[in-house]
């Protein structure tokens, strides 16, 4: 809006003088970014209707994040809206929850520790084979507890990408917590996302090949291909599938096709040579040492009861995790769906590190009953276990979707769905990693300090 009268813009004085200089602006211009509606997650530009014509002054560039986010920044020609700001105070709800899911990871931790000093000071005392033979547990399986998983390039290739995805998560949290993303630099965080994921195709490619060499892998040239190709490949081809349908109903949120080609560019051209660098350094290492060596016949697994059985166990590991993230995720689905600026990133890192603890420490004690029970497969099942906290996202989503939403028309369902889906694979791959990591170092370690011959 342009103010004809003189207003305000700065003023200081001279110390130990009584001289103030006062500045004045004559001007100050009002930018719109875009038109949205609660019936619809389809932004338009601000001159897409009749009643908001075009203006002839110079319209301020868009970083990448507002252009995902569908903003066309604009100077207005003296049309205003008028918006409610609620504040919400879910500080007590948020510290509840944290509270919570503290006392449960202590507890877990405590329990873990308690038995499994018990079991390696016994298994340690045991003076004859006879004994060893006599005992049962999850020290019978050393023998076949670091045996390749079936399946193992997928299993590497997952890891790899939600290595990226981890510390992709972690530098943008950190940098948004110390007020380098501030809310207020609309976009901010969703570039910082996308340039820090291109730069770190490097960690993804060695954590694939590394895992991938140990497995007993040699089709190196197919797991940095799939390496750098799958997850990124679904992810856009999702996006690619959105973005035809914002560009057929005509919508601010289509990307443009130079902003498309720039983004490929990015991906071909830096994450990719990246991830074969990565992938170059983690196959010219040797692989990872175990601690006990792997027999040359498996042994079989005995029968398993319900609860240790493969699906029921999945099921149960991503409850908790959820469990301390479902409030903060109907915040942040707010800002994405409901039009509402999210600014609560100190909350939402906190909520991370418990995050990460709580999928670790659900995973740990769902794998130490499965050794227990003489189930030695837990390389997929640690990994699953803690990435089926992604189901209860996407089933939360649902339910927000037809609870929360006011959404209409058939475009909008599908972006929505669209959307959630990748947001859903990102998650999967992130809690997923952080369960087969936490197992890999707890199944090292115990194996580790107990006496085998």
């Amino acid at each position: 809006i342009k103010i004809s009268e003189f207003t305000l813009i700065g003023a200081f004085c001279l110390p130990n003088m009584s001289v103030c200089f006062v500045f004045f602006k004559s001007t100050i211009e009002l930018f719109v970014n875009r038109l949205d509606s609660v019936e619809s997650v389809l932004p338009y530009e601000y001159t897409v209707f009749d009643f908001c014509s075009e203006n002839t002054m110079k319209r301020p560039s868009e970083n990448l994040g507002q252009v995902l986010f569908g903003e066309r920044i604009e100077p207005s020609n003296g049309y205003t809206a008028v918006t409610n700001v609620a504040f919400l105070f879910i500080l007590p709800s948020i510290m509840n929850s944290l509270v919570i899911v503290l006392f449960l990871s202590g507890m877990v931790a405590m329990i873990m520790l308690r038995t499994l000093h018990k079991d390696i000071a016994r298994y340690n005392q045991m003076d004859s084979v006879e004994d060893a033979q006599e005992e049962f547990g999850w020290k019978l399986v050393h023998g076949d507890v670091f045996r390749p998983p079936r399946k193992g390039m997928l299993l590497s290739v997952f890891l790899g990408s939600g290595t990226q995805i981890f510390i992709m998560t972690f530098v943008t949290l950190f940098f948004a917590c110390l007020g380098f993303l501030s809310p207020a630099n609309r976009g901010a965080l969703m570039t910082c996302a996308v340039v820090l994921w291109v730069l770190l195709g490097t960690p993804a490619g060695y954590v694939a090949a590394r895992l991938y060499k140990s497995f007993g892998g040699e089709k190196w040239k197919t797991n940095v291909l799939l390496t750098a190709f799958l997850c990124p490949g679904v992810v856009f081809a999702d996006f690619f599938v959105m973005n035809l349908i914002l560009w057929g109903e005509g919508s601010s949120a289509a990307m443009p096709f130079g902003t498309l080609v720039a983004i490929l560019a990015l991906w071909f051209c830096i994450s990719v040579p990246l991830t074969f660098i990565g992938a170059y350094f983690g196959f010219k290492k040797t692989g990872i040492e175990h601690p006990v060596r792997t027999n040359q016949i498996p042994r079989q697994i005995p029968e398993q009861s319900f609860y240790t059985k493969p699906f029921p166990g999945i099921i149960m590991g991503g409850i908790l995790p959820f469990g301390c993230i479902f409030i903060q995720l109907f915040f942040i689905l707010n800002s994405i769906w409901s039009h509402q600026m999210y600014y609560m990133f100190g909350f939402l890192f906190l909520v991370f590190i418990i995050l990460v603890i709580t999928c670790s420490e659900a995973t740990i004690l769902l794998c130490y009953f499965h050794l227990c029970a003489e189930d030695y497969h837990w390389q997929w099942r640690s990994f699953l276990t803690s990435g089926f906290t992604a189901v209860y996202f996407l089933v939360y989503a649902i339910h927000y979707f037809f609870s929360k939403l006011q959404i209409t028309g058939l475009a909008s369902t599908i972006l929505y769905f669209g959307y959630t889906m990748i947001m859903a694979l990102i998650f999967f791959l992130f809690t997923g990693t952080i369960g087969f990591f936490a197992c890999f170092w707890f199944v090292t370690k115990i194996y580790s300090v107990v006496k085998v011959d």
